[in-house]
């Protein structure tokens, strides 16, 4: 099988020949492990999906050395966190959504050269992703404290905030789906270690409707629906398969028994993930890593429905000599 054909049949639940897996690095794990085993190590790593973006709008750029800001206008502090950043100002300091301008997504200019990006994807699944796809779009406008006032005190303008950033998406994900994509990927996450951010009630009050919307424009079009959300967030689940849902990233062990999420929802969602990133690849050994990731694919990819990869980003504490225990096991 090929890779997209491992992946295809792991999200539509039929056993391939061998598990898919996913493997990404933060930019510190990445100097790591190349400084340990040198450039060509990156060679032995063979992803199963190749992901895509369109382009950003024009306020995308650096502010300043340590400043970036995204094409929604927000700014993101790399000071500390080189991948991500935290965000360092407030685009809307008030209720007023007058002044919100977001990016075009029919704009000739974000499409140019997606056609080719996807084009290199050789034998892998591609992807397609939207991040900060919908509550953290939201927060990331408005201040996570605020949001969450805003959600008791003024419902309404949480709605039509939450409506302009779902359209925006669709409207994404409308012009995505007329290239040859295999998987539209909304980033987003919900959950804290305990639970989800705001509770079931206003998870499903403000953000199950426009999930909706914005999984049914990929399933019209015949295409797979991934998430990432970070968290424990598995009591959604079941409304996150009627929903449309089809995989589920990132499958975080220490919030989740990723055997007993197989057993409960394996038939009806597969799984991306499962490879511990706060405990195992920085603290274990080697042979736990092999015997961890031997057991996951055993047990989790029997039958399919599962993608085996870290359940993030290697961080930058992570031990070279695990991540490639991992790859190894992964490769055979």
């Amino acid at each position: 099988m090929t890779n997209r054909e491992r992946a295809i049949a792991a999200l539509e639940h039929r056993q391939p020949d061998r598990t898919p897996y996913a493997i990404g690095f933060t930019h510190r794990a990445r100097a790591a492990f190349i400084d340990r085993f040198g450039d060509s190590s990156l060679d032995t790593i063979d992803n199963c999906f190749h992901s895509v973006q369109a382009l950003p709008g024009p306020l995308e750029g650096w502010i300043n050395d340590t400043t970036w800001q995204d094409h929604f206008g927000v700014q993101w502090d790399r000071s500390v966190d080189s991948d991500i950043g935290i965000v360092c100002n407030r685009v809307l300091p008030e209720r007023d959504l007058s002044d919100l301008r977001f990016p075009v997504p029919a704009d000739p200019e974000r499409w140019e050269g997606f056609g080719e990006a996807i084009s290199v994807a050789g034998d892998r699944c591609v992807q397609f992703g939207i991040g900060f796809s919908l509550f953290e779009r939201a927060w990331t406008l408005r201040g996570m404290d605020q949001l969450f006032i805003d959600m008791i005190e003024a419902p309404e303008f949480v709605d039509d905030l939450l409506d302009m950033i779902c359209d925006h998406n669709v409207a994404m994900v409308e012009q995505a789906v007329t290239y040859p994509i295999d998987v539209v990927h909304f980033g987003d996450d919900w959950g804290s270690q305990r639970g989800l951010l705001m509770g079931p009630k206003l998870w499903e009050r403000f953000l199950a409707p426009r999930l909706e919307r914005m999984y049914g424009a990929a399933k019209a079009a015949g295409k797979f629906v991934s998430i990432h959300s970070c968290g424990m967030v598995q009591e959604v689940f079941p409304r996150l398969i009627e929903l449309g849902l089809d995989c589920f990233n990132p499958f975080q062990p220490e919030v989740m028994d990723p055997y007993e999420m197989k057993r409960q929802f394996g038939d009806r969602l597969a799984f991306w993930g499962g490879v511990s990133t706060q405990r195992l690849l920085p603290y274990g050994t080697p042979d736990e890593v092999r015997a961890e990731v031997r057991r996951l694919i055993s047990e989790v990819g029997e039958g399919g429905g599962y993608i085996c990869s870290p359940a993030h980003s290697i961080p930058g504490d992570a031990k070279p000599e695990n991540v490639m225990a991992m790859i190894e096991v992964l490769n055979g």
